[in-house]
């Protein structure tokens, strides 16, 4: 809840728990305290400003990334969905630890605001096609051995897993297709089993 669209992705898992019959809890994480009272059994990162996302939660009054960053590290089967900024801050954390997800990345590759657009994807994690919403997106450059292709377009890494962490450069919360959102859940529900 640092910035970003947050609420869009929580109106995203509502549809989703709804469409997999899965019951959730979301909890608003602002704060390294927030993770620690919620235990969540999965975590979402946002798209917006990695910038901006980076200078609030590594402020002393947040420390939040810097708890999140540890509790991903602590357990890899931990459900993790990257979206477009998010995807940033999985590939490249900047905290002197290892990439959460072992791939490289370049923001805003795509261009600017203008530049945004949408098209269908090829989504392999979910053996169909699903609608991607591309805005001021950031783009693989390299993906790392441990690393599976799980989304493209036109034959571009949009998508990438690493373990049971997801990294998109698109924005999933924006279209109507609630597939990558009942993935992170029946993970979790798999994991926590």
């Amino acid at each position: 809840m640092l910035q970003g669209a947050r609420h869009t992705h929580m109106a995203a898992l509502h549809v989703a728990a709804e469409q997999s019959g899965i019951e959730i809890e979301i909890h608003e994480l602002r704060k390294a305290v927030d993770l620690v009272n919620a235990q969540p059994h999965a975590i979402v990162f946002p798209g917006g400003e990695s910038t901006t996302m980076r200078l609030t939660g590594n402020d002393p009054a947040s420390s939040l990334l810097p708890a999140l960053f540890d509790w991903i590290r602590e357990d890899s089967a931990r459900p993790v969905l990257g979206t477009c900024a998010g995807a940033i801050l999985l590939c490249d954390p900047q905290d002197g630890g290892d990439r959460l997800v072992a791939a490289e990345i370049d923001r805003n590759a795509y261009g600017r605001q203008a530049d945004s657009f949408q098209s269908a994807l090829d989504a392999k994690i979910l053996d169909r096609q699903f609608p991607g919403v591309f805005i001021r997106a950031p783009r693989f450059t390299s993906v790392g051995d441990s690393v599976e292709v799980v989304v493209t377009h036109d034959s571009e890494v949009v998508g990438v897993k690493h373990g049971n962490r997801l990294a998109l450069t698109f924005h999933p919360e924006l279209s109507e297709d609630s597939g990558f959102h009942e993935w992170l859940l029946q993970t979790a529900k798999e994991v926590t089993a």
